[in-house]
């Protein structure tokens, strides 16, 4: 059966990514090598957009900070490359620090983050960031019932002073599903390029999947607050996911976006509902 393409379609294919997709299987896939040229096409766009957000926020002394949080192999490390990919390295930072060191855990919790925090004109991405605290080392063991509970009321109080300080802080949870979660596994230990990503916590991960889950909703009913809510992003879709926490980002910087740039998918990019207590 032939497939009529439109003269845009078309125009979409006829670019090196598109070509590359088109040809890459075996059995060519046109409706698939579309999606993907239109995804690419799209990308550029709102990439365009964040190069002006970028020179908004430096124009301006701006500070933001946006947090990419979610279960291991949700795609956070992905997104933030689709949004910086293009940005000026000298006006932003990826912060994805390592565990912390003998001396940083005598410090106070929060004061290694407090270091990575954006100067006037800057952004920051954390790639995970002090919610480590609230989910993944409780789950793991990794922090006591005592630090637990200090964080947990430190946190809402931190992040308020952050607000007030005039930081813009934007919490992004990339959410998948258990299944998905382990198929993503299985395709990063087969292959050798992306197998250094599995650490013994990921190999965990789907073992404790209950656990995480209730450390998870403790966290957005702690910290869910009017000056820094949590924006939950479903993540199967990668390609949407980027595409819809990008758009929402575009949405929330005032810097005078193109009113083409349409609002994020509400489907996709919901904020945290607080659950309502019963009478």
């Amino acid at each position: 059966m032939k497939q009529a393409l439109t003269a845009e379609e078309l125009q979409n294919l006829n670019t090196s990514k598109g070509l590359l997709n088109l040809l890459r299987p075996r059995k060519l896939n046109i409706k698939r090598s579309l999606e993907y040229a239109a995804y690419e096409k799209e990308l550029k766009r709102l990439q365009i957009e964040l190069i002006k957000m970028q020179n908004w926020v430096y124009t301006y002394n701006e500070r933001l900070v946006i947090i990419f949080e979610g279960r291991d192999a949700a795609g956070k490390g992905g997104a933030i490359r689709r949004f910086v990919e293009h940005l000026n390295p000298r006006k932003y930072t990826v912060v994805a620090l390592p565990r912390p060191t003998e001396y940083e855990k005598g410090q106070w919790y929060f004061q290694r983050y407090a270091q990575q925090l954006p100067r006037p004109g800057q952004m920051v991405f954390f790639d995970r960031s002090w919610y480590n605290r609230a989910v993944v080392e409780p789950v793991n063991g990794f922090c006591s019932e005592e630090e637990y509970r200090v964080y947990m009321e430190q946190v809402p109080e931190f992040e308020k002073m952050l607000h007030d300080d005039g930081i813009r802080l934007i919490k992004f949870w990339f959410s998948i599903g258990k299944t998905e979660q382990k198929r993503r596994f299985d395709n990063i230990k087969a292959n050798p390029l992306k197998v250094w990503k599995i650490s013994p916590v990921d190999d965990r991960a789907q073992e404790l999947w209950d656990d995480y889950t209730e450390y998870k909703n403790r966290m957005f009913d702690k910290t869910h607050t009017e000056h820094s809510p949590w924006m939950i992003i479903k993540a199967n879709n990668k390609r949407k996911a980027r595409l819809e926490s990008i758009k929402y980002v575009l949405n929330t910087i005032p810097y005078g976006k193109d009113e083409a740039t349409p609002a994020a998918n509400s489907k996709i990019v919901k904020a945290y509902k607080p659950k309502k207590e019963k009478a």
